[in-house]
């Protein structure tokens, strides 16, 4: 399925690392960013999740709520978390997959021959629960352009 900009976003159950159940429609009356990303601790999720930490009052200015899925576990997103000091960053386990299949980001062949992971992107939806910028990258190496992100969430 692939989702467009000025769609709806697809509603989300998954749970947190404190194993609440989470909705993306919670967040009603606030932007949301999902950010997808294949595996904890790994270079580049590592460096992406520590920069949207690191820049956290940026998105809460634009009343933004940051949310990272993975399809780890959720005892090792815990981990990670604390290993990274992500104390703003809201990260969701999507174990069973079924959020990275909703939003269309399944990378089947990630490396050493793990299958089935996150594929590297973003989502900017709307307060209104409105899909206003979509970023799915084709290199899982690839960085997200967060300067694009911040830009939609101004325009808001």
């Amino acid at each position: 399925m692939s989702l467009t900009v000025g769609q709806k976003a697809p509603d989300l159950k998954l749970v947190d690392t404190d194993k609440k159940e989470r909705t993306l429609s919670e967040f009603s009356g606030k932007n949301v960013v999902l950010f997808f990303f294949p595996m904890a601790w790994t270079g580049v999720c590592t460096k992406e999740m520590c920069a949207l930490q690191d820049d956290y009052k940026a998105y809460e200015n634009l009343n933004a709520v940051v949310i990272g899925i993975s399809v780890d576990t959720l005892f090792a997103l815990k981990r990670f978390a604390e290993d990274n000091k992500l104390h703003n960053i809201l990260l969701l386990s999507d174990f069973n997959k079924e959020a990275i299949n909703a939003y269309g980001v399944v990378h089947h062949d990630f490396s050493w021959g793990y299958k089935d992971v996150a594929r590297r992107s973003t989502f900017v939806i709307d307060k209104d629960g409105i899909i206003r910028f979509i970023e799915i990258l084709p290199v899982q190496g690839d960085f997200p352009n967060l300067d694009a992100v911040k830009k939609t969430l101004a325009s808001l």
